[in-house]
């Protein structure tokens, strides 16, 4: 497969995977000693996240120039061709809905309390590819409970930040912009659910959702929203982007589930980037730790 490389990158902009381990494994033993990254904002050098996989990682340049992010164009090299014109600072979220402590934060504030970690993940795409990637960011629980969410609220909406001028993907019709997600309150609550402010140890490109974005391991990869600007508490399901635009190709819980094909192509199968052959699908992408959130549910008829 080939992917493209914008013209403005060079070979200093990206971490090869041999010097990147081995400026983790250093990092280690400083025994979580804050540095700070390109924004000012602190990333924590800690030890691997229990949850991470040793799975190969996928390279740096692959990460973060094979990628969607339609707010900056449809093909796979726009996101990192395009995504320049983000302006990540300043960047605020509003927090609303079913919760006692609304309110609109800067960045800072927001990730002021939370302690980074790395997570590496398995991303899983509906379009049958994927990723392994070294995330540094925070459970997404820990941000939630700050807001003190009351008993109606069942679900949680983010939203992605609408600015045409910045993100000229938005200037057409692909959507109905500005993209939103939702997760159920118990999923949006679980521990592997998580709120990714970098990825490699570097703060998070723009490419890949900077300054702020979601990675909810065990669904496709549209579930993680990313340029996150809203949070919502909600009683009610709520309408997402692909759901509105596809409803019969995009449900609301799209968990990864190699029986419930694409209606214009197999899920049984993914192709790791970087690799020739096909791999089968696993359940949840592996994650069977989520198993239990959806006791009783009908995941062919909820996918």
């Amino acid at each position: 497969m080939l992917i493209k490389r914008p013209d403005d990158m060079t070979d200093n902009d990206v971490t090869d995977f041999d010097v990147y381990q081995r400026r983790r494994d250093f990092l280690k033993t400083l025994g979580g000693i804050a540095l700070l990254g390109a924004s000012g904002l602190p990333l924590m050098a800690q030890a691997k996240s229990t949850f991470s996989t040793d799975e190969e990682q996928t390279p740096y340049k692959d990460v973060t120039t094979y990628n969607n992010f339609y707010e900056f164009g449809t093909d796979k090299s726009d996101p990192a061709e395009y995504a320049g014109s983000l302006q990540t600072s300043p960047w605020s979220v509003t927090v609303d809905g079913e919760c006692e402590n609304p309110g609109k934060l800067t960045l800072e504030d927001l990730l002021k309390p939370h302690s980074t970690e790395e997570r590496i993940y398995r991303l899983r795409c509906v379009e049958g590819w994927s990723m392994v990637i070294p995330w540094m960011g925070f459970p997404l629980a820990d941000l939630l409970k700050r807001f003190n969410p009351t008993s109606k609220a069942k679900y949680v909406r983010f939203e992605t930040l609408f600015d045409p001028k910045q993100m000229p993907g938005q200037q057409r019709s692909v959507l109905d912009w500005p993209y939103a997600e939702g997760l159920r309150m118990d999923e949006a609550m679980h521990p592997l659910t998580f709120m990714a402010t970098g990825l490699y140890g570097k703060n998070l490109p723009n490419q890949n959702g900077a300054p702020l974005r979601l990675v909810v391991p065990w669904k496709y990869g549209f579930k993680s929203i990313k340029s996150i600007v809203k949070i919502s508490f909600l009683e009610q399901q709520p309408a997402t982007s692909w759901g509105r635009s596809a409803p019969g190709e995009y449900g609301f819980y799209s968990n990864v589930n190699p029986e419930v094909d694409h209606p214009r192509w197999s899920q049984k199968r993914e192709r790791r980037i970087g690799e020739f052959r096909k791999r089968e699908t696993l359940m949840f992408n592996g994650y069977d730790q989520v198993a239990s959130l959806y006791s009783g549910l009908d995941l062919r008829k909820n996918f």
